[in-house]
């Protein structure tokens, strides 16, 4: 079976979420295993920026009763040190088994003018298949969320669009009024397909004693996105009006664990299918969910 993904052949439909699968550290640990065995169809690298971001102060992570939540902050390299050290070694992950796995870089910007450097900088490389735009950031100006706001999403879209001809994803946020109409900003724009849903907004409450005995909130930014089983009904359910809504491919997740639950999101529109949450708990979660996939289709 393989299907046809913006010009991208893929021997399945199962790909990894943005940042929930790192790769190079998962090759430190399995080896050759890992390239030989590679458990995605395609590979979307975590979210790059401009310059370089230590990420979020700790703790960053609190497992929630059923997913996580998680306040990373986007620690990244930056551009250059993408360019010059991460990409390497993941081309020499993803071309060194059977098959050439492609690679889908993650970019966010807080301007059109940041997203556009970015957009042209990772186009101009071969080895780089498509590119993810993660709009689940502030406006610099407005500090609202560029992908909240269908109009301003749209603008963006239309803006940066010019600066590579390979093929742009919108990996939208589900936290807005309409997504389904901001899926449709994105389109507009000139977006060749769309990805969701990103994590759902959360906090959680330091347990009693900790820090000092305060009953603060214990992650150290506050605030953080949840993932895992816990939006699995809300992704199926935006995935469903997204669907409905574009004509462009939609990238569907969100507590994915199971075929059966991949098959939903299938059903309900998706082309493709991402695994995230799960994979912390079983790193072998794709390859299982790529091949029960198969196995219904067979059966």
């Amino acid at each position: 079976m393989s299907i046809d993904f913006c010009g991208l052949q893929l021997p399945h439909r199962i790909v990894n979420g943005s940042g929930t699968f790192d790769a190079i550290a998962a090759r430190r640990v399995f080896g050759e295993e890992l390239t030989s065995n590679f458990p995605f169809a395609a590979y979307v690298s975590k979210t790059i920026t401009i310059e370089p971001r230590q990420g979020n102060p700790a703790p960053r992570l609190w497992e929630a009763s059923a997913g996580l939540i998680n306040s990373i902050g986007l620690p990244n390299k930056g551009l250059l040190g993408y360019l010059r050290e991460d990409l390497p070694r993941l081309v020499d992950i993803l071309t060194g088994g059977e098959r050439q796995v492609p690679l889908i870089t993650n970019v966010m910007g807080s301007t059109a003018e940041e997203i556009s450097r970015l957009l042209e900088a990772c186009g101009q490389r071969d080895e780089i298949a498509a590119l993810e735009l993660n709009v689940s950031c502030p406006n610099v100006k407005t500090g609202l969320d560029i992908g909240a706001d269908p109009y301003q999403l749209e603008q963006v879209v239309r803006a940066v669009r010019p600066s590579t001809t390979k093929p742009l994803i919108v990996k939208l946020t589900p936290n807005t009024a309409d997504v389904a109409l901001c899926a449709l900003a994105a389109q507009e724009g000139g977006a060749d397909a769309v990805s969701l849903i990103n994590t759902l907004r959360a906090t959680a409450l330091a347990p009693p004693g900790a820090h000092g005995g305060e009953r603060g909130r214990w992650l150290g930014a506050g605030t953080g996105g949840l993932s895992g089983p816990a939006i699995r009904v809300v992704a199926l359910a935006q995935v469903s009006a997204v669907a409905a809504r574009v004509e462009i491919p939609v990238i569907g997740m969100g507590g994915v664990r199971s075929p059966a639950d991949a098959r939903e999101l299938i059903d309900v529109g998706a082309t493709l299918v991402g695994v995230g949450t799960e994979s912390f708990r079983d790193p072998a979660a794709a390859g299982r969910i790529a091949a029960g996939l198969q196995a219904m289709r067979n059966g």
